[in-house]
C-alpha cells in the first residue's frame, strides 16, 4: 500500500461545506495550506496559518480574478512525479504540492437560475479544473479531493492507515474525470442552439450499477440524467421492494410510456416489454381487472402501470390475483402500501405523471455508431383520420379504434391490436408476419373466452395484402385502423368493403399525395 503524507495542500472552494473540519485537520497535521480569494479569507476566519496563492507565486490576481492559479509554481508543484521531476522542482525554487481540495463553479447552477448569457459565461471555470486535472493525472504522488463528502474517508483514512493509500487516490482521479466530462457537456449543451442538439452531450447525475443485464453474465449500469424535476422511471421513489434489475427497468419504462397516453383511469401490464393488457375505464380498479382478463398467463410476473394513485382495494385484488415484479402508480394510499407489504419483493415505484425530458430522441447502439430518432410523441387526432372504406366506423368503433392505435404504438412490430370497450382483447406481436400477428391477437382472446366479433383491430403498420383483411374479417373485427401506404392499398381497402368493415387511415407513411390530400 502506498500512502503518502501530504505537506502542502491547495484549496479553493464554490462550495465550503465542512470547510471548517478538513482545515483543522489539515492544520494539526502541520500542512502548508496555499489558498485564494474567498477561501483564502473563510480560512483566515478559522485560522491564520495561510498563505495566498499570490503571495506564493509573487504573481497578482488579474482581470477579475480570471487568472490566479494559472502559474508554473503550482501546476509544476501538482504535477512532479516525486521520482524523477524534484530535481526540476528544486532548481527553479518550485515545491511540491501533495493535496488539492478544489471544487468547481456552479456552473449549472446558475444556468437553471435564468441568468444572462454573460454571467453564464463567467461561470465557466478555468483555473479549478486544470487543477484537478492535473492532480488527477499525478494520482501516483498527489490526492484531489472535489466533494466534500469525501473529507471524512479521508480524515479517517489519514488516522487509520497512517497516510492516503494509492486506492483513495486513485478513485478520487477516477471522480475528478468523470465530473469534469459532465461539466463540460453542461456548458457545450448550453452554448448549443435548438438545431445542433440534434445530438446532445448527454449528463448524468448518476450511475447505479445494476446485479446484472438482459442476461446475467452482462454487467449493467443504469445513468440518470442530470437535472430531474420530476420522478422518472429512472429516478423513481421505490416505496418497497428489492433493488430494479435492468430487464425491471426496461419493462416498467415500457408500462408507464403506455399508460400515460390515456386520460381517464388507466391500466397497462407489460410483460417482455409488450403490453399483455391495456383497459381505460371510470376507475383504476376496473382497468386493472379488465386489463388483466385480456391474458391473465402473461400477466403472471408481470409489470402493472396505473396513471393516478393505487387504492386499497386495487391493491388487494391484485394481491390476491397475480404475481408481478414491480407495481407504478402516482401515489399510494396508506392501506394500499399496508397491503403490499404482505408480498415484500414486490416493487413500488412512485412515478411523477408529467415526466421530464431533457434530450428527446430514441437511441440504439449499432456497429461503429449510434441510431438516433425523435421520440414517437405524436398522437394521431380523430379528426385527421380519413376512412377510405365505404362503411363509416361508428362513434363506439371510431372510440375502441382511438383506444386501439394507442396501444398498438407500444406493441412489438408487426403489432396487431384487437380491442372493444376500451379493453385489449388480443394482441399479437413482434413476428415477422402480419397475417401471423393477428393469428396470435385472435388466439388470445379465444383462449380468454373473449368474445373477437364487433371488435376493432389496430396495426402498427400497413396491410401489403388482403390476407390481413380477410383473416381479420374472419374472426368478426368490424373495423380497421392502419396507417396505410401500401402499393395494393386499393386491393385492401377492396377487401373490407367486401366485408362490410370500416377502415380508416392515419396516413403516417404517406408524403404527398394522401387520401387526406383528396
Amino acid at each position: 500500500m502506498s500512502l503518502i503524507q501530504p505537506k502542502t495542500a491547495l484549496v479553493s472552494l464554490s462550495d465550503k461545506t465542512g470547510l471548517n473540519e478538513i482545515v483543522k485537520y489539515l492544520t494539526s497535521k502541520n500542512v502548508k495550506i496555499l489558498s485564494t480569494g474567498g477561501t483564502y479569507k473563510a480560512i483566515r476566519e478559522i485560522c491564520s496559518d495561510v498563505i495566498e496563492v499570490s503571495e506564493f507565486t509573487g504573481f497578482e490576481e488579474m482581470m477579475d480574478g480570471r487568472v490566479k492559479t494559472l502559474h508554473p509554481k503550482i501546476h509544476a508543484g501538482i504535477l512532479a512525479r516525486r521520482d524523477k521531476d524534484l530535481e526540476v522542482l528544486s532548481e527553479r525554487g518550485f515545491e511540491p504540492i501533495d493535496l488539492v481540495i478544489v471544487n468547481l463553479y456552479p456552473f449549472k447552477e446558475t444556468v437553471a437560475s435564468d441568468c444572462s448569457f454573460e454571467e453564464a459565461i463567467e461561470k465557466i471555470d478555468i483555473g479549478g479544473p486544470t487543477m484537478i486535472r492535473s492532480a488527477a493525472k499525478n494520482f501516483k504522488d498527489v490526492a484531489v479531493l472535489t466533494d466534500p463528502a469525501d473529507y471524512a474517508e479521508f480524515i479517517n483514512q489519514w488516522e487509520n492507515d497512517g497516510g492516503v493509500t494509492i486506492e483513495f487516490r486513485e478513485k478520487q482521479a477516477k471522480k475528478v474525470f468523470a465530473l469534469m466530462a459532465d461539466y463540460n457537456a453542461s456548458i457545450a449543451n448550453y452554448l448549443s442552439n435548438e438545431d445542433e442538439k440534434t445530438l446532445p452531450n448527454f449528463v448524468f447525475s448518476e450511475s447505479s450499477k445494476l446485479r446484472y443485464g438482459e442476461n446475467p453474465h452482462q454487467e449493467a449500469r443504469l445513468l440518470t440524467f442530470d437535472g430531474l424535476q420530476n420522478k422518472n422511471i429512472a429516478n423513481a421513489e421505490i416505496l418497497q421492494g428489492k433493488e430494479m434489475s435492468y430487464n425491471n427497468i426496461v419493462d416498467a419504462d415500457a408500462a408507464w410510456e403506455c399508460v400515460r397516453e390515456f386520460n381517464d383511469p388507466a391500466c397497462v401490464i407489460v410483460k417482455h416489454a409488450n403490453p399483455c393488457g391495456v383497459a381505460s375505464s371510470h376507475s383504476h380498479l376496473e382497468a386493472y381487472n379488465l386489463a388483466f382478463q385480456t391474458d391473465p398467463t402473461s400477466a403472471f410476473g408481470g409489470i402493472i402501470a396505473l396513471n393516478g394513485p393505487l387504492d386499497g382495494t386495487t391493491a388487494n385484488e391484485i394481491n390476491q390475483r397475480q404475481f408481478v415484479e414491480v407495481i407504478i402508480a402516482t401515489d399510494y394510499s396508506e392501506e394500499a402500501l399496508e397491503i403490499l407489504k404482505s408480498k415484500k419483493n414486490i416493487r413500488v415505484l412512485k412515478v411523477d405523471l408529467e415526466q421530464d425530458n431533457p434530450y428527446p430522441g430514441v437511441i440504439k447502439k449499432v456497429s461503429g455508431g449510434i441510431l438516433i430518432q425523435s421520440d414517437d410523441s405524436f398522437s394521431v387526432p380523430e379528426s385527421s383520420l380519413v376512412c377510405v372504406s365505404k362503411r363509416q366506423p361508428s362513434e363506439e368503433e371510431m372510440g375502441d379504434l382511438m383506444f386501439a392505435w394507442k396501444v398498438a404504438k407500444f406493441v412489438k412490430s408487426n403489432a396487431i391490436v384487437y380491442a372493444r370497450n376500451n379493453q385489449t382483447i388480443g394482441i399479437g406481436a413482434g413476428q415477422m408476419s402480419r397475417v401471423i400477428s393477428a393469428d396470435i391477437a385472435n388466439l388470445k382472446a379465444s383462449e380468454e373466452g373473449l368474445e373477437v366479433k364487433n371488435a376493432v383491430m389496430a396495426s402498427d403498420a400497413f396491410f401489403p395484402f388482403r390476407d390481413g383483411i380477410d383473416k381479420a374479417a374472419s374472426s368478426g373485427i368490424a373495423a380497421i385502423i392502419q396507417p396505410g401506404g401500401s402499393i395494393r392499398d386499393d386491393e385492401v381497402i377492396a377487401a373490407a368493403d367486401e366485408n362490410d368493415m370500416a377502415m380508416v387511415f392515419t396516413c403516417l407513411l404517406y408524403t404527398s399525395p394522401s387520401p387526406r390530400d383528396s
